[in-house]
């Protein structure tokens, strides 16, 4: 970074806190300013000793700032934000994170992992397994992983890991992220459609996924995906599959339990046995996926790999577990997308079938609180007994044809599912009256349901102490 003194303007999103991370620990000051800051962000905000301002204002950016790096948020544009206005007015360089990322990586063998869902968590594992095996890479996760310790590190290792997300660059800059990176290496994960209010069309969506598949030397992609199989058979050149039945590497002989095991086959022969305490068929397709990614480049040998693999506690909001002082088990997952509330659920009924399910929801993305996916809401939650449903968040609802918290409340109720609408403040209560001690709570958002994320396990504790 040709650059001494950086801010950046939206620091509390997933990747700018850990870009702004991996630029603070080479060597240059980083400010930042945001609105609406809440865990697990704040958490490592703070924990990192990386300074913000709550509030935007042009007061924000310091006099001696060389770059100022602008988020994708809705918020952040010049017409209604007057921190953003001043910095285009100010005459100093203006970056996206991606182009941070890019130039900090410049110089090393960019590993990248994409796709519609599971993106985060293979990215985590990946650098967890090769940091357990002595190659210390390089990464930026656009989330907050158990293991590794921390969202992003700057390791001797050639390699660099970049959790690389197809959606628009920043405000100004309309390409995916992901096209900034150039990988020498791609992983990808399933494919969906999502972000349909920046992808209408399939077609649309696919368009980077196929520019992104042009670049690397190697690829490794997942066969089951809901689009994976139409895109795969689009492409002219060579690739690794994997996935959880079909593809060259595979899973088999799964024994489902508090620890799962399975064995990991290449193209019909066994390769190894594995263990893992993560949740869900989709954790083992994610574990195959990046076993396929290692496995095949040389990376590292397998009983180093099995042992990362079985040490690896996962990422925060992807099924982690709120506490251990319930006997109702309560697990947050990211439910950003259709695609995600699907596995996080089937997850949750597969490891605790004898349970009453009850989901948390808050439509945050735009792709939920958007007109054109209110068919979604007609099998999302399927396997549920009762789904609480926060209101949409209001960020950016004049950009899009946004329903209502009673629209999505009696869509749900249609499908047969009981559903239930929560109140805007101190929503726990309202849950908390209606759980038995039979049941399983699945806690849905990519936001902050109005706090219940904390405030639920603390009554569940009380409620149902274990």
């Amino acid at each position: 970074m040709l650059a001494q003194n950086v801010h950046f303007i939206g620091i509390a999103g997933a990747g700018m806190s850990a870009v702004a991370k991996l630029l603070r620990d080479s060597g240059v000051s980083v400010t930042g300013s945001d609105e609406g800051v809440y865990p697990p962000i704040s958490d490592f905000l703070t924990a990192e000793g990386l300074p913000y301002v709550v509030g935007y204002s042009p007061a924000n950016i310091p006099p001696q700032t060389d770059v100022i790096v602008i988020g994708k948020n809705a918020r952040l544009v010049s017409a209604t934000n007057a921190e953003v206005r001043a910095a285009f007015d100010s005459g100093k360089t203006i970056l996206s994170f991606p182009e941070v990322l890019t130039l900090l990586a410049k110089g090393r063998e960019t590993a990248v992992v994409a796709g519609s869902y599971g993106k985060s968590t293979c990215a985590a594992l990946l650098a967890h397994v090769l940091e357990q095996g002595g190659v210390d890479p390089s990464f930026f996760i656009g989330a907050i992983p158990l293991t590794p310790s921390t969202s992003s590190r700057l390791g001797a290792g050639k390699i660099f890991i970049l959790e690389g997300d197809e959606y628009p660059s920043s405000n100004t800059d309309s390409r995916a992220k992901f096209l900034h990176y150039r990988p020498k290496s791609l992983l990808l994960a399933p494919l969906a459609h999502d972000h349909v209010n920046v992808y209408p069309t399939i077609e649309d969506y696919l368009r980077p996924f196929a520019q992104l598949a042009e670049m690397p030397e190697q690829m490794v992609a997942c066969t089951e995906g809901a689009l994976s199989g139409q895109f795969l058979a689009s492409l002219r050149r060579p690739v690794i599959t994997y996935g959880l039945g079909t593809g060259d590497y595979v899973a088999a002989n799964i024994a489902w339990g508090a620890t799962t095991h399975f064995d990991l086959t290449y193209r019909g022969a066994r390769v190894m046995r594995l263990a893992t305490s993560q949740l869900g068929e989709h954790s083992i397709q994610n574990i195959v996926g990046v076993a396929a990614f290692v496995l095949s480049q040389g990376l590292l040998g397998e009983g180093v790999f099995a042992r990362g693999v079985a040490s690896f506690k996962g990422v925060r909001r992807r099924l982690d577990l709120k506490t251990e002082k319930s006997a109702i088990p309560i697990f947050e997952g990211f439910g950003s997308s259709y695609e995600k509330a699907r596995s996080a659920i089937a997850a949750v009924k597969l490891h605790f079938p004898k349970r009453r399910l009850v989901v948390a929801f808050e439509p945050h993305a735009f792709s939920w609180r958007n007109r054109e996916a209110l068919a979604w809401y007609d099998d999302a939650f399927r396997g549920a007994e009762t789904v609480f449903v926060y209101e949409p968040a209001t960020q950016g609802a004049a950009t899009h044809a946004q329903v209502t918290q009673a629209e999505i409340t009696a869509r749900i109720a249609a499908s047969g599912i009981n559903a239930i609408v929560l109140p805007h403040v101190d929503p726990a209560p309202v849950v908390g009256e209606r759980l038995r001690a039979d049941d399983v709570v699945l806690l849905l958002t990519s936001g902050a349901l109005g706090g219940l994320i904390e405030t639920l396990p603390a009554l569940a504790e009380k409620m149902f102490p274990a």
